[in-house]
């Protein structure tokens, strides 16, 4: 490579991602309900009444919405009524479900001005987040590719097909998942080892304006940074 500074500067950037992330061990979550509430207000409260006692959902915010979760412990053996409040009492209905349809990780989506509540997540919502989070990979990519010196029409061709490829497959199969890091992440691990041996393929088949060696260490890592990164949008947008 020709800026030996740009390399190492980025190997440094690889060295510093791939530690930087922090791993927790834990159990898999017990059966759940989660509400999905786009643009949620602040004091919007879930809660779940099974005759007499009654527990608060636990909260998760994102840039768009938020996700309201309860567990199997706090729903009962009878039908759950959900409380759907804000302190400042300007909301304030009951909502029931007669049966959920799984055993685990129910999803539902709420729409508070409405007052409906739909099974699973919505074809829009899934939609707009599959695109956030393909054109954010692909802009933290595209820089790493100039970076590493590929200039030619042909090679931003070759770049631009192969990542809408793997990063489209990728994306709309992490909107698939339920809401669970555990299960995200252990999986995000295998699918991005599946997507850089094909990547590398791909890219040393068709790529002809470098050395091999740049090649495969482009592909190498672009994957790695946009991996760290993209967990950081993926907790910041929802999947």
């Amino acid at each position: 490579m020709k800026n030996k500074g740009t390399a190492l500067l980025l190997l440094a950037a690889i060295i510093f991602l791939s530690a930087a992330r922090v791993c927790y061990g834990n159990s898999a979550e017990p059966p759940s309900v989660t509400f999905i509430v786009p643009n949620a207000p602040e004091d919007l409260e879930i809660s779940v009444d099974t005759g007499g006692t009654i527990q608060k959902a636990e909260k998760n915010e994102f840039v768009f919405e938020s996700h309201y979760t309860l567990y199997s412990h706090d729903l009962g053996e009878d039908i759950p009524v959900f409380l759907i409040r804000t302190t400042g009492g300007k909301i304030n209905y009951n909502i029931t479900i007669d049966e959920f349809p799984k055993r685990y990780n129910n999803i539902y989506t709420l729409d508070l001005k409405e007052q409906t509540l739909s099974e699973g997540k919505s074809w829009a919502r899934s939609v707009i987040l599959v695109t956030l989070r393909i054109i954010f990979t692909l802009l933290i990519e595209a820089i790493v590719f100039r970076l590493f010196g590929f200039r030619e029409r042909r090679s931003w061709f070759i770049f631009i097909l192969i990542n809408l490829v793997t990063q489209g497959l990728l994306n709309i199969w992490i909107n698939t998942f339920p809401f669970s890091d555990y299960q995200l992440y252990l999986t995000m691990i295998l699918a991005e080892i599946l997507i850089i041996i094909a990547e590398e393929t791909a890219f040393l088949l068709l790529l002809k304006e470098h050395k091999r060696f740049r090649i495969a260490f482009y592909v190498l890592a672009a994957n790695v940074i946009s991996f760290q990164l993209g967990g950081y949008i993926i907790s910041a947008l929802s999947y």
